[in-house]
C-alpha cells in the first residue's frame, strides 16, 4: 500500500468521524431550545464519541504492504431539561424507567438468592 493510499485511508476516518460528530449531538436527541414567553427549556445529553485506528505491514522485507482499519461511533442520552423563568432555573432529569426496573428486579434476584441459601444451610443442621 503507497503512503498515498494510507492517507487516503485515515482522511476516510476522519469524515467518518466528523460524521458521527454531526449525528450525534443534543438536537438530534431532543432538538433546539425552545422560548415560550418568558420560560426557556433547554435539552440536556450526554454525548460521548469513540474511535480507533490501527495500521500493520507485512513482516516479509519484500513485501510493502500495508493495512489500516479503523472505526468511529458516538451516543447520544437524554439527561434531562433545563427550565429557566426570570424567578428561577430549575433542571428537570430524565430518568429511565426500564434501568430502574432491570435494577430492582436485579435486586430482588440477588434477594431471593441468598435468602434461600440462608434457608437451606438452617435446614441442612
Amino acid at each position: 500500500m503507497t503512503q498515498e493510499r494510507l492517507e487516503d485511508h485515515i482522511d476516510q476516518l476522519f469524515t467518518r468521524l466528523d460524521e458521527a460528530q454531526k449525528s450525534a449531538n443534543v438536537n438530534v436527541v431532543f432538538g433546539l431550545p425552545t422560548t415560550t414567553g418568558d420560560k426557556t427549556v433547554i435539552p440536556i445529553a450526554n454525548v460521548s464519541y469513540a474511535f480507533g485506528l490501527g495500521f500493520g505491514q507485512d513482516q516479509e522485507e519484500a513485501s510493502s504492504d500495508i493495512g489500516a482499519g479503523g472505526g468511529a461511533g458516538a451516543l447520544a442520552k437524554p439527561v434531562g431539561l433545563a427550565e429557566i423563568t426570570p424567578e428561577r432555573t430549575h433542571i428537570e432529569p430524565i430518568v429511565d424507567e426500564q434501568t430502574v426496573a432491570l435494577a430492582g428486579i436485579a435486586l430482588a434476584a440477588w434477594s431471593v438468592f441468598w435468602i434461600a441459601r440462608a434457608v437451606i444451610k438452617i435446614l441442612r443442621r
